[in-house]
C-alpha cells in the first residue's frame, strides 16, 4: 500500500490510500479483507504508533520496504503510475465527493475490465475469482 496527493479544480490538497493485492494484482479498498501481510515503504504515513497499534489490533503484519529501494514495492509503485496516468490527470476533481466517484470508477473498471499478461490475459478480478487463482497459491 501507499499514499498519493492529487489536488482538487480550487487547489485543495487530496490524499489517496492505494492497495493492491500482490497476487491477484485488484486494487483493494478497505472496506475488503485485509491481508496477512502488507508491504509499505518508510514514508512518515507508515511509521506511526497509530498505524503500528492499528496492525497488531488487526493482526497485519507491515512489511517495510528497504529505505531507498522502490523496486521492493514494485506492484503499487507500477500500479500508482497508472492511477495517475489514467485517473489522476484525465479528470478535473470538483469536490471530494466527485473525486471519489471518479476514482472508484476507475478501480472498478481497472478490477473487473484490464486484462493483465501476468495473469493469463485475466482482468484481477476474473483472476481472484477463478479456479487458477486457489492453485497458484
Amino acid at each position: 500500500m501507499d499514499f498519493m496527493s492529487d489536488e482538487l479544480f480550487d487547489g485543495r490538497a487530496i490524499r489517496l490510500l492505494t492497495i493492491v493485492d500482490h497476487f491477484t494484482r485488484e486494487s483493494l479498498a478497505m472496506e475488503r479483507t485485509l491481508p496477512k501481510t502488507i508491504r509499505v515503504d518508510n514514508g512518515p504515513e507508515f511509521t506511526s504508533k497509530a498505524l503500528d497499534q492499528w496492525a497488531y489490533a488487526n493482526q497485519v503484519v507491515l512489511d517495510f520496504s528497504r529505505p531507498g529501494k522502490p523496486t521492493d514495492n514494485a506492484f503499487i509503485e507500477s500500479f500508482n503510475g497508472s492511477v495517475r496516468a489514467e485517473c489522476l490527470n484525465e479528470n478535473w476533481f470538483l469536490s471530494l465527493e466527485d473525486a471519489q466517484e471518479k476514482i472508484e470508477s476507475w478501480r472498478r473498471d481497472y478490477n473487473e475490465h484490464r486484462p493483465h499478461s501476468a495473469l493469463g490475459n485475466l482482468a484481477p478480478r476474473e483472476f481472484a475469482s477463478s479456479g487458477q487463482a486457489s492453485l497458484a497459491r
